[in-house]
């Protein structure tokens, strides 16, 4: 018999540390820590499709606590518990209103037209990832009587606003939006899948963000270096829905509990050292500021997120960014010639002086050989 091969851990064999790569295409990068392996290897378990594993109950607690909410549900992506909830809210043939620049509408396969029947109404995004109140306003003012109308009954909005620069949406913004939303009888869900970045950048509670919605899905899975999941919360009534529609979407687990152990180490142990990314971002930000050629887009970051263009006739978007692979720094380009770079828990201070003078060296050298840019390339979108 072959020994079974061996748990990679942050530091182990293939971590974004050891690949000898500074990995900056997304905190989705992120391998579980030591105490989330330790963790899922003891946690109690038993079956949550009967709602009898008590780790998963645990997490599906704490992150509703976290967020305000009566009640949560552990999801196997940040997907399905978007497509969850719109389904909650939304009854076939019903209108969710959303972002042209969301994660939802953009990067989500149209789920909820294909499972639900969802029309979507995609809303134009301001520069910082809000949705002008007029226009909700408007997709919201319909004659509900009016047999032609596909009625609205969910908005969505999405914070930090990944394809706006990473942008948190502020309270006051959430607060006017919710109550347009109560105004209209149409409910509110946050894709917040990095909300925790989007607290520590406000200096808010998470739950101080959550209490605008009426359903927010947190992922686990990215800054928080859990390997799996995302929780949705929300009211009892509507969690009970999405559960029911988690079942049907074929995302109901057994022994999940090894998931959800890692994710309570996620909530308690990883949230607070998130500044710290921020810090990183901040740092890579003001390197790239100082570069020929590079122009930040929409301007410094105030997440881990960071949106830069280059303006060198040597090369395009694409060829930029495979030449920087090659030097072993990864990033991706997120629509129309912005490239992003997102920091996460492996990509520490000496990682990012590291991926700045690369960027200078190419800049400063230009193009190698294969590196002249081919104008054909074709932009690929990259990990949420």
């Amino acid at each position: 018999m072959h020994d079974p091969a061996p748990i990679l851990t942050a530091n182990g064999p293939g971590s974004p540390e050891s690949s000898g790569h500074v990995e900056l295409r997304s905190d989705t990068f992120t391998l579980p820590t030591p105490a989330m392996l330790e963790a899922a290897s003891r946690a109690p378990l038993g079956d949550d499709v009967y709602g009898e594993d008590p780790t998963v109950t645990r997490l599906e607690a704490l992150a509703a606590d976290l967020l305000g909410k009566e009640a949560g549900c552990l999801m196997p992506s940040g997907t399905m518990a978007n497509l969850t909830a719109l389904l909650a809210h939304c009854p076939r043939g019903g209108k969710a209103i959303v972002g042209h620049e969301s994660d939802i509408y953009v990067y989500e396969a149209g789920g909820a037209s294909l499972c639900g029947g969802i029309v979507y109404d995609a809303l134009p995004n301001q520069r910082d990832g809000t949705i002008d109140l007029a226009d909700i306003e408007e997709a919201c003012t319909v004659d509900r009587s009016d047999p032609q109308i596909a009625p609205p009954a969910v908005i969505s909005l999405e914070t930090p606003q990944n394809r706006c620069g990473g942008l948190p949406l502020q309270l006051d913004y959430l607060a006017e939006v919710g109550q347009l939303a109560r105004r209209h009888g149409v409910g509110l869900h946050l894709d917040g899948a990095r909300l925790f970045n989007a607290a520590v950048a406000l200096g808010v509670t998470p739950a101080e963000i959550g209490h605008y919605a009426d359903t927010i899905q947190v992922c686990l899975s990215k800054g928080l270096s859990a390997p799996i999941g995302s929780v949705l919360v929300g009211d009892r009534k509507l969690i009970a829905h999405a559960r029911r529609m988690r079942k049907m979407l074929g995302g109901g687990m057994r022994q999940s509990g090894m998931i959800a152990a890692c994710g309570i180490i996620a909530l308690t142990e990883m949230t607070d050292r998130l500044a710290e990314d921020h810090e990183n971002a901040t740092r890579l930000a003001r390197g790239l500021s100082r570069l020929p050629g590079v122009r930040l887009d929409p301007g410094p970051p105030v997440t881990n997120m960071v949106f830069f263009r280059i303006r060198d006739d040597r090369y395009t978007t694409r060829s930029f960014i495979a030449a920087a692979a090659r030097r072993g720094v990864r990033v991706e380009e997120l629509g129309r010639g912005r490239i992003r770079a997102v920091t996460h828990a492996y990509v520490g201070r000496e990682a990012i002086d590291r991926a700045i003078a690369i960027f200078a060296d190419l800049l400063a050298s230009g193009p190698r050989g294969a590196e002249f840019p081919a104008r054909h390339e074709s932009a690929t979108m990259p990990p949420r």
